[in-house]
């Protein structure tokens, strides 16, 4: 098998920005703050877990959802890159995103023991800049056994990188403090505001291609 390191490289860096791993530690400590050292991990690996399933069935039914509704992939590209340009402008800002998960929606959490599905598999990791990005970035590699594995192994890779990142939370927020974080998550907001301008200009192009035609 071909390795084509430079998709490989697009397919982690858009799905690593968007789950953001290390942006999201301060909101996954105080959601399992009273948990046990044995209830964390077991929440963790539930959530990546249940993440990494939730991503790959929306990556792989995505055609048919768009052939159910009439959606086009130039479409998707365009309103999934605005969506994706919405989040990125506020890790820029260090805000926290509300296409993620809202403060009611954590309070709500700490009294479920589905906690590990709601909302830390499910909007937290497997958010909807994430489901929009795999979709599209599937829908690419059509035809081409090899990008679509390169492409799962790339989400195997950020899940099990979001994975660590989450049992040693309490060491990272020690050792970086929140400021620290916040700069990583700045970083990657600026590459994933790179990612969703290419993503909207793609669908323009192909739109535009498709009327002169």
């Amino acid at each position: 098998m071909h390795i084509d390191f430079e998709f490989f490289f697009l397919c982690f860096s858009s799905l690593f920005a968007l789950i953001n791993p290390i942006g999201i530690v301060p909101i996954f400590i105080s959601i399992t703050e009273e948990y046990t050292a044995k209830e964390k991990n077991k929440i963790i690996v539930s959530s990546v877990t249940f993440a990494f399933f939730v991503l790959l069935c929306f990556s792989l039914i995505g055609d048919l959802i768009f052939s159910f509704y009439g959606i086009t992939m130039h479409a998707f590209k365009i309103a999934g890159g605005i969506i994706l340009f919405k989040i990125s402008l506020d890790m820029v800002e260090s805000k926290r995103s509300r296409t993620k998960t809202t403060p009611s929606e954590e309070k709500e959490a700490e009294n479920k023991k589905e906690v590990a599905y709601t909302p830390l598999g499910v909007p937290l990791i497997a958010g909807p800049g994430a489901i929009a990005s795999i979709m599209i970035i599937y829908s690419e590699t059509s035809g081409n056994i090899n990008h679509k594995v390169h492409l799962f192994v790339a989400l195997m890779c950020v899940l099990l990188i979001t994975l660590v990142i989450f049992k040693a939370s309490k060491y990272l927020l020690k050792t970086f403090k929140r400021s620290g974080l916040r700069i990583m998550q700045r970083i990657m907001g600026i590459i994933l505001m790179v990612i969703s301008i290419e993503f909207i200009f793609q669908g323009i192009e192909s739109i535009v291609t498709k009327w002169k035609v």
